[in-house]
């Protein structure tokens, strides 16, 4: 008659269970970790698309601007020139100058809009760092 340690009652099935307990619980936390890690690129990789899309967006509407602008500076120059009989370098530089005040006011805004946008993707991220905070520092069983 053979004895099977598995079978016989006492602390050695007890600590056997309690392995195979702590072992199920870390496959699970990394299976977890896995998944959060897995959303986090999914959030990330969906606002990188999006981003795409305003940027080029963005950029097709910039140029047309530029060139709209470059020619309303172009006409407004001229304009000053004949309007107010000054000379074309004179209505020039103040055209410049009011083109370079917009400019730098523009810069100041976009500056302070950039520095407040974050763009990693939060909710994904913060679940994220709960289970890995939950993982490292596991709650003690209350007896």
């Amino acid at each position: 008659m053979s004895t099977n340690v598995a079978d016989t009652p006492g602390p050695v099935s007890d600590q056997h269970s309690v392995t195979q307990l702590v072992s199920g619980i870390v496959s699970d936390a990394e299976r977890l970790f896995r998944q959060q890690i897995d959303m986090v690129r999914a959030e990330f990789k969906e606002d990188l698309r999006r981003t795409k899309q305003v940027v080029l967006a963005f950029a097709v509407g910039a140029v047309l601007i530029a060139v709209a602008v470059v020619m309303l500076i172009v006409a407004l120059a001229h304009l000053l020139h004949e309007q107010a009989n000054l000379s074309l370098s004179a209505s020039w530089a103040i055209v410049g100058g009011a083109c370079l005040l917009i400019g730098i006011i523009a810069a100041v805004v976009g500056s302070r809009i950039l520095a407040s946008y974050n763009p990693l993707p939060d909710k994904s991220f913060h679940a994220l760092q709960e289970n890995v905070s939950w993982i490292t520092n596991p709650p003690t069983p209350q007896k």
